[in-house]
Order: structure tokens, then C-alpha cells, then sequence
């Protein structure tokens, strides 16, 4: 690959080598990349949550969390990035387990800088098109670290057939993520249709999935095509499934399974080609226990989980989002776009956005509306916001308790500066209860500090 086609490629390298470290960036610098340091696992995921990269190349033996633990976060969080592991101490061995474990490149010091360039030209080629630009093809605002680490598994799942079910609070923007799956699969051509299950009444929703025949029920005066059928060579997206009834989930299991519908009314069945994409505001595990939900469906459905964070999580998209909204505004009424003063701005970009992407874009429409002018001001921002935030569906009591205990146990292990033991400690809990609390909240610890 050349220099020219590496340009902007973004590496990030980690070893506790100062020396070394610096050596490295030098030489790969060289070669058109943009490099980031940093010498610890530890400051990487720091650094990973907040910005994004082409490939990472680490050492593996470093202080705290070496690299095969570094990789493991990494596959996790991230599995679309590919990562090259340095060592002083590289064996036969040491590579076929490396490799089994996904690492891209083995690589033994003294580093050999062709090998290093040409496993690294071959990691951003097969990795294909960079972050930014795969959020520029979903029609997805954001420069966000995670969500554009998101969308380069988009990008991985939207070819393959396997269910997807998107995890998020509302007003996160779970509709645009999955139409960006359907636009990055082989149905991309065919229809993306969607129903909010919650949103219709559960003795409609069979009919409005399934169809009907003329005369099937009261009220069906003629033939009805259902959503599945709409969607057929296409994506159906089932947003909110945690509110399907019960007796509909037994359906539509079966469906999932024999690949075929049955009409309310009909007697035959009828064949179907969709790809499902799901979605839920709700904890489905706890749906679960309290027998709110199908386990076997949610395991059909649940193949692979994207989890939308909320706003405030990703906050260097509030500014982004408003001027998007803005324009959005001023193009449909055909008026010069209306900007925020810079006071303005940091009172959105420091709310909290309990009502999420929602709630900013309805405070953007309102403010554009109220603003006589071309500069929006702070003063109508910060008025916008406290009768915004009023309107916005409180959370539930057991939501409010998660949340609490989430946060709780997050604050004990910062106190406890990440040792789990010393947290147990300030919480007045034994170790093990204090585990178990760690992994109902899936807490990492290796990144609290």
C-alpha cells in the first residue's frame, strides 16, 4: 500500500518504552500515519473511548495490563480494530496463540520496520474504509470515539444474515442505527420497514405483522398485507420488542425459525426472505425473569448486541448535532441558518439529556422558532432547557435503583483507586457480593482509576 493510501490512517502505539515509543512514531510517522503514544493498556482505553483508530500496535510486555490482556478489552469493546503485538520474548508458540486469539501481526523486536509497514498497510486494507467515513455513509452525526467504533461493526455485521437486537435508552437513535445495518447489507436494495411494537395495540400488532384476510375478524374488510410481507427482500426493524405481548413472541419465534408467515385468516403459509434487526429501551434479562419475555426468542434475536450510548456519554456530539439540526430547520423553511452564540452552545454541550437526541433536537426546533434573529442566545437556550427537561419521561423506580447502585459501586472503586477489594471495603459488602455487583452492572475495572 502506498504512502498516499495510508494518509490519515490513524495508529495508536502503546509500550512502556519511552525510548522505543518515541523511535516507533518516528518511523511509522514516516510513512504518512497519524500516531498517538501512550505507555500503558491502562491509558489506551482511556484514550479509546473518546477517539478512534485504524489499528493499534502494542507491546506485550508491559506493567498493570499487558498486551494479550489489552487485546482481550480490545476484542470486546472494539472487535473490528486490528491489533499488531511487539516482543522482545517472540517464540513459535508465542505467535500461533497470538494468532488464535485474532491478534492481526506478530511481531518480534528488535522491530523489523518493513515487516512492521507491510503488516500494518495490510490491516488498514482489509479493515477497508476508515470510521469517519462509514458514519458519513449512515447518515449518523457523530465524532464520538464509541459510536464511530459502533458503526465499523455495522459495517462487519450489515453483509452477514445474523439477527442483530440494538440495546439503548430512548431517544438514542436506534432506528438510524439499524437502517444503517440494512444499508450496509446485501438487502440494501429492498425495502427497510419499520414498526414500533409498543406502539400498537397488542390485539392489532398479528395483523399488522402478519396481514389478514378479508373477513378474518370484525373490521377486516378487505385482504391486508402485512409488515413482514412489505419487507420481503429487505429489513423489517421491530423497534421497542421488549412491549411485544406474550402470545405474538410465540410467533414470532416461529417465524424466525420456519422462515414463514401465516396470515391471520389463511390457511397456508407464506414464505419470506427478511433480515430482522431489533430494538429496546427495556432490560430484556430481566424481562426475562419476571416472565415479561420469550428466553428462546430472546436468544434469536439477541445474536449480536449493539448498545447505543446515551448523549451524555458522547457529548463532543452535542454541538455537532445542534448545528446539524439548525441547518436541517433552516433548509426546510428556507431561511439562513441561525447559529448559537458560544454561550449558548456550552449550556447544551453541559446538559445532562435525560430525554437523549430526542429531547436536544425538539430544544434545537424550539429555539430556532423563538429566535427573531441569526445568533441564538443563551438566556433562550437555558429557558428552552428547564421546560424541555419537564416534559421528559422520569425513570422507573427499578431504573432508578440500577442506576444508583451502578453509580455507587463506580464511586467506591474510584475511592478504592480500581482495587476491587478495598471497594468491597468502603461499600461494607464481602468481596464476592461485591463481584457479583461489578458484573450485573458489566463494570470494566481495569479502566476506573
Amino acid at each position: 500500500m502506498s504512502t498516499e493510501q495510508n494518509q490519515g490512517a490513524r495508529i495508536l502505539l502503546v509500550d512502556d518504552d519511552a525510548s522505543l515509543l518515541k523511535l516507533l512514531a518516528i518511523r511509522i510517522e514516516s510513512k504518512g500515519y497519524q500516531v498517538t503514544t501512550c505507555e500503558s493498556g491502562i491509558a489506551a482505553l482511556q484514550l479509546l473511548k473518546n477517539n478512534v483508530f485504524d489499528a493499534v500496535v502494542t507491546d506485550l510486555r508491559m506493567d498493570e495490563m499487558d498486551g494479550m490482556a489489552l487485546h482481550r478489552q480490545l476484542q470486546n469493546r472494539y472487535p473490528a480494530l486490528p491489533v499488531l503485538m511487539m516482543t522482545a520474548h517472540g517464540s513459535i508458540p508465542d505467535a500461533v496463540e497470538a494468532t488464535k486469539q485474532g491478534i492481526f501481526a506478530f511481531i518480534t523486536k528488535p522491530v523489523d520496520k518493513d515487516e512492521l509497514f507491510d503488516s500494518l498497510a495490510k490491516a488498514i486494507e482489509i479493515h477497508g474504509l476508515s470510521a469517519d467515513e462509514s458514519a458519513s455513509n449512515s447518515n449518523i452525526v457523530t465524532r464520538s470515539g464509541a459510536m464511530l467504533h459502533l458503526l465499523e461493526q455495522v459495517k462487519l455485521l450489515g453483509p452477514t444474515q445474523v439477527n442483530v437486537l440494538i440495546s439503548g435508552a430512548s431517544g438514542t437513535g436506534k432506528e438510524l442505527l439499524a437502517n444503517a445495518i440494512h444499508q450496509h447489507s446485501h438487502v440494501s436494495e429492498g425495502p427497510f420497514v419499520a414498526i414500533n411494537c409498543g406502539a400498537v395495540p397488542g390485539e392489532l400488532l398479528e395483523s399488522e405483522l402478519f396481514g389478514h384476510k378479508k373477513g378474518a375478524f370484525t373490521g377486516a374488510i378487505k385482504d391486508h398485507q402485512g409488515l413482514f410481507q412489505q419487507a420481503q427482500g429487505g429489513t423489517l426493524f421491530l423497534d421497542e420488542i421488549g412491549d411485544m405481548p406474550l402470545n405474538l413472541q410465540v410467533k414470532l419465534l416461529r417465524v424466525l425459525q420456519e422462515k414463514t408467515i401465516r396470515p391471520v385468516g389463511f390457511e397456508e403459509e407464506i414464505p419470506i426472505d427478511v433480515r430482522i434487526v431489533s430494538a429496546t429501551h427495556k432490560n430484556l434479562p430481566d424481562a426475562i425473569a419476571n416472565q415479561q419475555f420469550r428466553e428462546d426468542l430472546y436468544y434469536r434475536l439477541n445474536v449480536v448486541n449493539l448498545k447505543l450510548p446515551p448523549l451524555c456519554e458522547r457529548r463532543e456530539d452535542v454541538s455537532l448535532l445542534a448545528q446539524y439540526f439548525s441547518a436541517t430547520i433552516a433548509k426546510r423553511m428556507d431561511q439562513k441558518e441561525k447559529r448559537f452564540a458560544n454561550d449558548a452552545m456550552h449550556a447544551l454541550v453541559r446538559h445532562d439529556w435525560p430525554g437523549n437526541i430526542r429531547q436536544l433536537q425538539n430544544v434545537v426546533e424550539q429555539v430556532v422558532a423563538l429566535t427573531p434573529g441569526e445568533v441564538i442566545s443563551a438566556q433562550l437556550v437555558e429557558s428552552a432547557l428547564n421546560s424541555n427537561t419537564n416534559n421528559v419521561e422520569p425513570l422507573s423506580l427499578n431504573d432508578a435503583k440500577k442506576e444508583f447502585e451502578r453509580d455507587y459501586v463506580i464511586n467506591a472503586l474510584k475511592m478504592a483507586g480500581g482495587n476491587v477489594a478495598e471497594g468491597a471495603k468502603l461499600a461494607k459488602r464481602n468481596r464476592s457480593d461485591f463481584y457479583k455487583l461489578i458484573k450485573k452492572h458489566n463494570i470494566d475495572v481495569d479502566t476506573i482509576c
